[in-house]
């Protein structure tokens, strides 16, 4: 909550209290005059604070022109008729600011006291909606990261992908993601996802599916010194796939959420790719098909999940991939997170990641652990390390230097009023390990991998987080590296 309306509320909660005592009649016996006692003061604010209650009479919601008023409400800790200490509504006005932003439905949010009668408050809830639909154009290098795209493959425009991609995070005002991508370039692809957090009445069940297709001219196909082997074929397609998922989705309060989902996947590859790698399915096939099965529970309870300076999160994975020898794995995965206060501008971050798939003996594309999507450790963004179990663990400590804002042009609420800037200095070290039964012509698996650096965050509106970091590895090298994703 802004400073000025966390000092308004305060204030007119402070007059109602003391208006409070002012009412009580205190007998006293007559005798000469003293000086008040501080410390008596002091404790009889704190009696009242913890002693008289409020009830909140009514919630009312204003700016809210696309999104649903129960989709504001659900995220609030509030409720009308219930009633609260002096101590715990102010507290709980920062709660339901912090959630509502948490949402990613809204550039501000203002939670405040609108007017009271006695001991019955009204709670006045202000939102500045975001832009919810964007049609645009989509470039997007192939490459794990734009270190490698940039450098590794001199910025090939051939390793891009590009097309449309539409995008609605608030489709019908429930808080639910519509995504289309229609893909060319590198990959031919078809895909698009729905995820709807209720579907029912007490807002507590929900849905998600996905589905996707597509076919590639060139693919990985093996890896040599820890580093993706890529073959091209001009007129043929090398790989095809296909992919589905629905999941069922519960969140009985604010901060936890559980999925139970299925999912389907089918892939083809010509015999090119075979005769380079019989194992690359197993057991010299082009062809495999599979279900998936799968139970996940994230928990966030963080200030700001796009860049986290305070509180905790945690995922836990665990499922089934196929149910005959061609496939079959058993995987587990835990995510953590924890950010604490240092001081004022400054906070410490803790990220540790953990995976294992059973047995042991997979094939190859059954083996990406580190270095593919976001389980990476920082320094080694040149290279993959295949593995079946294993896990990092990152360290950040990190100090805002310098914020600021730009005034923005004309007057629209779905823009902020002044665009704001705030950068980071950090410095951060990693500690990683994957084991790899069968590790072949690598050598990062299997052994204990360092890193560590210094760098610059920079945060502004939307979310947007641009990481740039100078890192070095236990392999002696260093080079900066950019990146989008703050936590998992």
């Amino acid at each position: 909550m802004p400073q000025t309306y966390k000092y308004y509320t305060w204030l007119v909660l402070l007059l109602m209290a003391g208006n409070y005592l002012f009412a009580q009649e205190v007998m006293v016996e007559k005798g000469p005059a003293i000086s008040p006692d501080s410390t008596l003061q002091n404790q009889a604010s704190k009696n009242v604070q913890e002693n008289v209650s409020f009830t909140v009479r009514n919630i009312i919601i204003t700016g809210n022109k696309k999104t649903k008023a129960s989709i504001i409400l659900r995220e609030i800790p509030l409720r009308s008729g219930e009633e609260y200490s002096l101590q715990d509504l102010v507290k709980k006005f920062e709660d339901a600011r912090r959630q509502l932003m948490n949402t990613a439905l809204f550039i501000d949010v203002v939670v405040a006291l609108a007017r009271s009668e006695g001991y019955m408050v009204d709670v006045a809830v202000d939102v500045r909606e975001r832009w919810y639909i964007f049609p645009v154009p989509y470039f997007k290098p192939v490459d794990r990261n734009l270190n490698q795209w940039l450098f590794e493959k001199g910025a090939s425009l051939s390793r891009l992908n590009y097309g449309l991609k539409i995008l609605h995070n608030n489709a019908t005002g429930r808080n639910d993601k519509f995504r289309l991508w229609l893909v060319g370039g590198y990959t031919k692809q078809f895909s698009f996802s729905y995820d709807r957090l209720y579907i029912d009445k007490k807002m507590k069940w929900g849905l998600s599916t996905a589905f996707a297709l597509g076919k590639n001219r060139e693919m990985n196909y093996n890896t040599v010194a820890d580093k993706q082997v890529f073959i091209k074929d001009e007129n043929n397609y090398l790989r095809s796939f296909v992919s589905a998922n629905a999941e069922l989705t519960y969140r009985r309060a604010i901060k936890t959420r559980h999925r139970f989902g299925i999912g389907y996947t089918m892939e083809n590859v010509k015999d090119t790719i075979v005769k380079l790698n019989p194992d690359y399915f197993q057991s010299g096939r082009n062809r495999i098909q599979f279900p998936e099965i799968y139970y996940r529970m994230s928990y966030y309870d963080l200030d700001y999940i796009p860049y986290p300076t305070k509180g905790y999160a945690a995922e836990v994975s665990v499922g089934k991939r196929g149910f005959n020898d061609l496939i079959n794995v058993w995987y587990l995965s835990l995510k953590g997170a924890g950010s604490w206060h240092t001081g004022k501008k400054s906070f410490i971050n803790v990220i540790a990641y953990g995976n294992i798939k059973a047995p042991f003996k997979q094939p190859y594309f059954m083996q990406r652990f580190l270095g593919y999507g976001d389980a990476f450790m920082q320094g080694y963004e040149y290279y993959v390390v295949d593995g079946v179990a294993g896990g990092f663990l990152k360290t950040t400590y990190t100090r805002e230097f310098l914020q600021f804002s730009v005034r923005t042009p004309g007057k629209n609420r779905q823009m902020p009023e002044r665009l704001p800037f705030r950068f980071f200095a950090k410095i951060f070290a990693n500690a990683g390990y994957v084991h790899n039964p069968l590790p072949g012509f690598n050598d990062l698996s299997n052994t204990m991998l360092y890193s560590g650096g210094i760098g610059l965050d920079i945060l502004t509106s939307y979310d947007f987080t641009l990481k740039l970091e100078w890192t070095f590895n236990r392999l002696g090298e260093n080079g900066i590296f950019l990146h989008r994703k703050t936590i998992f």
